[in-house]
């Protein structure tokens, strides 16, 4: 049963990211941390992240903003071990309320459509890259930082995309060496990336194939509410179990 909810949640969260460009993580460890605890879910997120985002990457390779990617992806670096020491020092309740905090809020912000000032002056990036790779390293949450960003910097749709993805696969090839280095890939994660991968790869093609005629708008406002919901859930039984 766990393995068959493990393939169901990939295959949504991938068709997440294949129809909006970012979200996938927020989909998956908020459903998978509870179901398979923190250990397995963080070195199982970022291994599969990563095989995703590299072939979303090929995908959208064109538009990459190289400026605002390498300084993301640099303040990233320094973020990401602090992130993954974090994770492992707190206590797992600690750690789900923080996830549903992050997934309640970012939904919360990104369905109310806030306009935000521009940002011209790309060092920008390295705040918000440092702060991605604290959430990537210690949730494989780091998207909402990048993802506010990129809509302060108003990048157009397919830069956004492309460029995102850029700065996911430099931070998941690092966070996937640190779970190998450090002893984190488990068998039972293994097992998890076996059955994660066909769903990960339908997903995507799903995905690519609604793309036309799907309205991505409606869709991401759906994920967006599932994330309220989903956030909502963790902090209520984590603070009130």
């Amino acid at each position: 049963m766990t393995l068959l909810l493990i393939a169901l949640i990939m295959f949504f969260a991938f068709l997440t990211l294949s129809l909006t460009g970012f979200g996938h993580a927020l989909v998956a460890m908020p459903l998978l941390t509870p179901l398979v605890g923190i250990e397995v879910a963080a070195p199982l997120v970022a291994i599969v992240s990563l095989t995703g985002e590299l072939i979303m990457l090929v995908r959208y390779r064109r538009q990459i903003n190289i400026g605002s990617v390498w300084r993301l992806s640099l303040a990233a670096l320094v973020g990401i071990p602090l992130g993954i020491m974090l994770a492992r020092a707190l206590d797992e309740r600690i750690v789900l309320v923080a996830l549903g905090v992050l997934a309640a809020g970012y939904g919360a912000y990104a369905l109310l459509n806030l306009r935000l000032p521009e940002l011209r002056n790309r060092n920008w990036a390295f705040p918000f890259g440092f702060v991605a790779g604290l959430l990537s390293g210690a949730y494989n949450t780091g998207g909402p930082p990048v993802v506010i960003y990129g809509s302060l910097s108003r990048w157009p749709a397919e830069a956004f995309k492309s460029s995102v993805q850029g700065m996911f696969v430099i931070n998941s090839v690092f966070i996937v060496s640190l779970h190998f280095l450090t002893g984190h890939v488990t068998t039972p994660v293994m097992e998890g990336y076996v059955v994660a991968l066909p769903m990960l790869v339908l997903g995507l093609i799903v995905g690519f194939r609604l793309e036309p005629r799907l309205n991505p708008v409606l869709f991401r406002r759906l994920v967006l509410v599932l994330l309220v919901l989903v956030g909502l859930r963790l902090i209520a039984v984590n603070l009130l179990g």
